[in-house]
């Protein structure tokens, strides 16, 4: 028995489930902590945030694609039955126009015949059946065997046996969804025959039903692998992120000379090369603390043993008291230039270091020579005097060349000669302070610039050392270097070499 498509309301049945005491959760009940902290975990998880969107926007790709696959294949099924009913309408239409093959006669109006010969040339497809009626009972049918024979339905047998136009439809029977074209035969005015072509849509829909599950395979397929995928190069691209975190445990620990693995050119790479860039800058920062301390507690030892030795011995004498506190006086001067220097090379590596402006040479040179003439009874000599302008701290350049001519000093008798020049040219400016004193062994040379160095040859300087490292400190701060000329027996010569930055037209130094 067929029925008929008609719209049908259900009323849905309402179920009251109940929860037992223990299933709810108290009013003011939280979880336990262990509980959340690995869930927690989980998704402060940066590479578990990108594979989950990562997975889910392919799961929404995926789900899509069958969506759209599934309307497609469903809207070309509906319109190959379309096209395949009228296709067969059509057919026996112009077979009833034309002629018995076996007489060449017309056929007359014998829908008997017409539908012999049409049956008998047609083969229908796998889910289709061909029925026709003479005189408002079923005549012949296709030869295929289905499922449901339409031709015994009570039902559609008086619907389409007594049919007077055309009539396109479908049914729902035991054996699915039906999709029919009937076309009656018309002669003399009144109905003789009618041609039924029908198509069980629900078993066509199951070859779009297999494409689908073939279409979600696949798609299901490409998810998994996507994701194990996406796993495995979240993996790779946060490798360097998670050097970056091993790196820094270990830094924390105080060691400061690992660096990370540098590898590629992407924003990763970049990172990583940044890290190790502050990495060097925080060594460095902390090894100049670690200079600083060693050096300021070895070179300040000295001097409060001699001042705490000298006021445990003191004596009521006035006269020994004042010879006390004139030596004690002298070594507390003596710290504080130490610590002053030291401070000068703890800082030359700041930012705010130098306070850089233009310099005219010109005008340094002059100054730095009559400075540098109080500080002893030499020949002083203006070897060259360099006309142009550079970009530099004046007060720095000016502490390294008197430093210079200090030493200077300390290694030359009365009446010997001291020369002080500029040069700007090539790119740089090249100041120098030269001394006709003993000179400096080859062998020295290399270490004269390391902190608390004092040469052997000649008379020892007076200071700690720092001199001449805190000349080419602020020589490096300025991008520039300290070089040293020296052969022993005849003198020495240092050049602060500097970055001539901007200059003027006339350069070179007059003589």
């Amino acid at each position: 028995m067929t029925t008929m498509t008609t719209p049908t309301e259900t009323t849905p049945a309402t179920t009251a489930t109940t929860e037992s005491p223990s299933t709810q959760a108290a009013p003011g009940r939280r979880p336990a902590p262990g509980l959340l902290a690995p869930l927690r975990r989980m998704q402060a998880s940066f590479r578990v945030r990108v594979l989950a969107g990562y997975v889910g926007l392919l799961a929404l790709a995926t789900f899509a694609a069958i969506f759209v696959a599934r309307e497609a294949l469903a809207g070309g099924l509906d319109e190959r039955i379309d096209s395949e009913l009228v296709q067969e309408s059509r057919e026996l239409r112009q077979l009833a126009t034309g002629n018995d093959p076996e007489t060449g006669e017309p056929f007359a109006g014998r829908v008997r015949r017409i539908f012999e010969v049409y049956l008998s040339r047609n083969i229908p497809s796998r889910n289709e059946v061909l029925l026709t009626f003479a005189d408002g009972e079923p005549f012949l049918r296709s030869g295929r065997t289905v499922a449901y024979r339409l031709d015994q339905d009570p039902e559609l047998v008086a619907r389409w046996g007594g049919l007077e136009r055309t009539d396109r439809g479908g049914v729902d029977t035991p054996d699915g969804r039906v999709e029919y074209l009937a076309v009656p035969l018309v002669g003399g005015g009144e109905t003789r025959g009618v041609f039924v072509a029908a198509i069980f849509r629900d078993q066509e829909s199951g070859e779009v039903d297999d494409a689908l599950r073939v279409v979600a395979g696949v798609g299901l397929a490409m998810l998994l692998v996507g994701s194990v995928l996406a796993w495995l190069l979240a993996d790779r691209v946060l490798r360097p992120v998670t050097e970056v975190t091993k790196t820094a445990r270990t830094i924390s620990g105080g060691d400061l000379s690992r660096r990370i693995p540098v590898s590629g050119h992407d924003e990763i790479a970049v990172l990583a090369s940044t890290f190790n860039d502050m990495l060097a800058r925080l060594e460095t920062a902390f090894e100049t603390q670690r200079r600083f301390v060693d050096d300021a507690g070895h070179e300040l030892r000295t001097p409060l043993t001699i001042v705490r030795g000298h006021l445990e011995l003191l004596e009521d004498d006035p006269a020994e008291r004042r010879a006390t506190l004139e030596l004690v006086l002298d070594e507390l001067d003596r710290m504080a230039r130490l610590v002053n220097d030291m401070l000068t090379l703890a800082k030359w590596e700041r930012a705010d270091f130098l306070s850089t402006a233009p310099v005219d040479v010109s005008v340094l040179t002059e100054d730095v020579l009559a400075k540098a003439e109080a500080l002893g009874d030499r020949r002083w000599l203006l070897d060259a005097r360099a006309t142009g302008t550079i970009v530099a701290d004046r007060q720095r350049v000016t502490q390294a060349l008197v430093q210079l001519a200090q030493n200077a000093v300390q290694h030359t008798e009365e009446g010997d000669e001291i020369g002080l020049g500029t040069f700007v040219g090539n790119g740089e400016a090249r100041l120098w302070v030269r001394d006709t004193g003993p000179g400096i062994p080859f062998e020295e040379q290399e270490r004269v610039f390391a902190r608390f160095y004092r040469a052997a040859a000649g008379r020892r300087s007076d200071g700690a050392g720092l001199g001449l490292s805190i000349v080419q400190a602020i020589a490096r701060a300025h991008g520039g270097r300290l070089e040293l000329a020296s052969v022993p027996g005849s003198g020495a010569t240092f050049t602060v070499v500097l970055p001539a930055g901007r200059r003027g037209d006339d350069q070179g130094g007059e003589r």
